[in-house]
């Protein structure tokens, strides 16, 4: 039996602050995120990036990445990108970019994976604000001299 069309595996998907492709087609991928820690909010993100790494499927396909707000039905962001499969034997290495992604609240954020609208993975990317360390204060009294 010869398949014509099998619905590939996510290998992985990471969200990270950044993915580079060497000259060899290797790729950098640059700060791997777990959470979101910020300071203060709202607050915009530069560029958030999702590496999804498919195998072990064959044909034409559409993944689409979607970024889910904390109240898990309002849609931030998504991003729909075609790749195929000749082999099943075979990976495909995708790289979605959402550029200025405002999170005005702290929560649970969602990532989501889809294949053919078929959803493969969703995982939580926390957005937690850590207010900064007060710096120290500077003291009036002079310093005394060290002996040693």
């Amino acid at each position: 039996m010869n398949a014509k069309r099998i619905l590939p595996d996510l290998q992985c998907s990471l969200l990270c602050e950044e993915v580079r492709q060497e000259i060899n087609g290797n790729f950098i991928i640059v700060g791997v995120l777990s959470s979101i820690r910020v300071p203060q909010l709202p607050v915009t993100a530069y560029r958030l990036t999702v590496f999804n790494r498919w195998s072990s499927g064959l044909g034409q396909f559409i993944e689409a990445v979607r970024l889910i707000a904390p109240d898990q039905q309002t849609v931030l962001r998504r991003s729909e990108l075609r790749f195929s499969l000749e082999e099943a034997f075979l990976c495909a290495s995708n790289v979605t970019v959402f550029p200025q992604v405002e999170f005005k609240a702290p929560g649970s954020y969602y990532i989501e994976v889809l294949v053919d609208e078929v959803l493969k993975l969703r995982y939580p990317v926390p957005v937690v604000v850590v207010p900064r360390p007060e710096q120290p204060k500077p003291t009036t009294e002079p310093q005394k001299p060290q002996q040693g």
